[in-house]
């Protein structure tokens, strides 16, 4: 099957600073992929350059056949894109946001009203179609962004950072509907900074950090790669003392404020010595993506 998005050669600079940098990117239909990294890695321009919003030094974008951005509009009748700031209308309801929404992709009103009852239930909006906007909760508001960029019935969704601002029972309620959506056949390209977002929805991950993509893969493979398999994160006052020590049971210590990380084979002997310590109190786990994307990208802010 043909390809829903290429980035080919992708480059982009401001005022001679180079954010995207020689990008090659190319989606599988039909599968979930996350564009992770820290901010100002290049992920909202690597967005902003595949819609056609913005023109590329160099490199070339196909876009479900289109190149872009000369036949952005074309391409973008079959695809939704959740922005990372909501943009309703306040002054139309929830009904007529929808709507509003399907006339821009030259939908008929019959054909809107129609996809109406689907999104509302897949959204958690359910009988708060003739609702104002401004009546609504932000995790409504939220949802109901999502909702509308399904209203054209896309075959590649955009989503950049889509459970932002929502509660844990909303997060499940969008991570479900957007599993159902995999399974209906459609591509999805998600930025997110919950790297357990990502290792739930994504069946391939770029991880991208100053404007190239440094990997790629599945998250089972990229914790198999790149991580230990045990994490065990060590607190308290007599911490400093005891990490002197921890390289006797751990492969690689990290410190980062007031926690240590160990990162071992064999987290029985970290536990073991640390139940002798009763200054220190730790946390046993394993390995996820978050400390591969830690460990990959650094943990100094980026600004």
């Amino acid at each position: 099957m043909t390809s829903p998005l290429k980035l080919a050669g992708l480059s982009k600079s401001y005022a001679g600073v180079r954010v995207v940098d020689g990008l090659d990117l190319e989606l599988e239909p039909g599968r979930c992929h996350g564009l992770l990294g820290p901010n100002g890695a290049g992920k909202t321009t690597t967005l902003r350059l595949a819609l056609g919003l913005i023109s590329a030094d160099t490199g070339t974008v196909d876009l479900l056949g289109y190149p872009m951005p000369a036949e952005a509009a074309l391409a973008r009748r079959k695809v939704g894109v959740v922005p990372q700031i909501d943009s309703l209308d306040p002054d139309f309801t929830v009904r007529e946001n929808l709507l509003t929404y399907g006339r821009y992709f030259g939908m008929k009103g019959r054909e809107i009203e129609a996809r109406i009852p689907y999104l509302l239930e897949f959204s958690g909006l359910a009988g708060k179609a003739d609702a104002p906007i401004n009546n609504l909760s932000g995790g409504m508001k939220r949802r109901l962004t999502l909702a509308r960029a399904l209203v054209n019935d896309p075959d590649l969704i955009f989503l950049d950072e889509p459970t932002t601002g929502l509660d844990p029972q909303a997060r499940h309620l969008i991570w479900q509907g957007l599993r159902r959506l995999i399974g209906q056949g459609k591509t999805l390209l998600l930025t997110t900074h919950f790297m357990d977002e990502a290792e739930r929805l994504c069946d391939v991950i770029s991880v991208l950090d100053q404007g190239r993509v440094i990997v790629r893969g599945s998250p089972r493979e990229l914790i198999k790669q790149h991580i230990e398999p045990h994490v065990v994160e060590i607190y308290g006052d007599a911490m400093a003392e005891w990490k002197t020590c921890a390289s006797t049971f751990c492969r690689r210590c990290e410190e980062a404020g007031e926690t240590l990380f160990c990162y071992t084979d064999t987290p029985e002997r970290v536990v073991e010595e640390l139940e002798n310590q009763p200054g220190l109190r730790y946390l046993h786990r394993p390995a996820n993506l978050e400390d591969v994307f830690l460990k990959l990208t650094g943990r100094d802010l980026r600004d």
